[in-house]
C-alpha cells in the first residue's frame, strides 16, 4: 500500500485531515493501527483545548412513544455545525439511546454505539473531525402508566431535531380526537407559554424568592410607604405565579380564556395533567 492509499484509509477511517494524517504515519513509520492511536491521542488533546469555549448551539432530538418519550439536548458552537450530516447522525442514534437509558447522563456516556465505540469515545472523535467544543446538555424521560404523551418540535433542523422540543403527559381513560387535539395544542401552548409548573403550589421555593426579591429591590425604588408597598408586592408576586403556572396561564389558542377554563370545557371528569417538559437550546 503506498503512502497516499495509508493516508486516504486514515483519513476515512478517522476523519481527521490530510497534515494530521501524514503526520501520524511518519512518527508512526507507516503503522496505521498506531497512526490511529496518535490521532486519538491528539485528538483528545485537541479536544480538551476545545472544551473551555462556549457551546450555546445545537439541537433538541425527541424519541420513544406515546407511553415513554425521551428529550435530549447536545451543543455546540455554532448553528453551522448543528447542521453537519456527521452531527445530526450522532444526534439521532445518541437520541434513542437516551430513551433506552431513560436520560441517565452515566449510563448514556458509557453506552456503546453502532460503530462499537461508547458516546464519550464518539464525542471526542466528532470534536476532533469538526474542530467545535460538543457536549450533552440537559435530558428528560417521561412516562406515566395510564397516560399518553404528545410531543411538539419548533424549528425543525432534520426529522426530530429542533431548536425547540414539548412534550405533555396526559392521563383519562377516554381516547379520542378531542383528547388528541387537546393534547397536541397543550403542547404547542407549553412551547409557546414556558410554564414552569403546572400549578402556583408546585413553583420552585427559591424562584418565588427570588422574584419576591426583585420586586422588593423594584419598589424601594418606587418611594411607597410599607403599607403600600405590601398591597403591590402581594398583588404582583400572585400575577407572577399565575402567569408561570400551567392551569392559570391565558390559553394561546383564545387569549382570554385560561388553560384551566379549555379543560373544564372539554368535561372530561377524570382528565388530568401528570407532566409537562420544555426544552430550548441553550436557555
Amino acid at each position: 500500500m503506498s503512502d497516499i492509499e495509508k493516508v486516504k484509509k486514515l483519513r476515512q477511517s478517522t476523519g481527521a485531515g490530510f497534515k494530521d494524517c501524514n503526520s501520524a504515519l511518519k512518527e508512526s513509520s507507516g503503522d496505521l493501527a498506531k497512526a490511529i492511536e496518535i490521532l486519538r491521542i491528539k485528538g483528545v488533546s485537541k479536544a480538551s483545548k476545545k472544551m473551555s469555549r462556549d457551546a450555546n448551539e445545537g439541537v433538541v432530538a425527541l424519541s420513544g412513544d406515546e407511553t415513554q418519550t425521551s428529550v435530549i439536548e447536545v451543543n455546540c458552537e455554532t448553528d453551522f455545525v448543528a447542521k453537519n450530516q456527521d452531527f445530526i447522525n450522532f444526534v439521532k442514534e445518541l437520541s434513542e439511546i437516551n430513551n433506552k437509558c431513560s436520560s441517565e447522563h452515566y449510563k448514556i456516556k458509557s453506552y456503546i454505539m453502532k460503530n462499537g465505540k461508547s458516546v464519550d469515545e464518539n464525542i471526542v472523535s466528532l470534536i476532533s473531525k469538526i474542530g467545535e467544543k460538543i457536549t450533552i446538555g440537559r435530558s428528560k424521560t417521561i412516562t406515566n402508566s395510564g397516560a399518553k404523551n404528545f410531543t411538539y418540535l419548533h424549528t425543525v433542523v432534520k426529522d426530530n431535531l429542533s431548536k425547540l422540543a414539548a412534550i405533555t403527559s396526559i392521563e383519562t381513560k377516554e381516547k379520542n380526537e378531542k383528547i388528541d387535539l387537546f393534547g397536541k395544542q397543550l403542547t404547542m401552548h407549553v412551547a409557546a407559554s414556558n410554564p414552569l409548573a403546572i400549578i402556583s403550589a408546585n413553583l420552585d421555593e427559591k424562584i418565588i424568592e427570588h422574584e419576591q426579591n426583585l420586586i422588593s429591590e423594584e419598589l424601594k425604588n418606587l418611594g411607597k410607604n410599607e403599607e403600600v408597598s405590601k398591597k403591590i408586592s402581594i398583588g404582583k408576586l400572585n400575577k407572577f405565579k399565575e402567569d408561570n403556572s400551567l392551569m392559570t396561564q391565558a390559553w394561546v389558542m383564545e387569549p382570554k380564556k385560561k388553560v384551566k377554563d379549555i379543560i373544564s370545557e372539554l368535561n372530561i371528569p377524570d382528565l388530568k395533567i401528570k407532566e409537562f417538559y420544555r426544552l430550548k437550546i441553550g436557555e
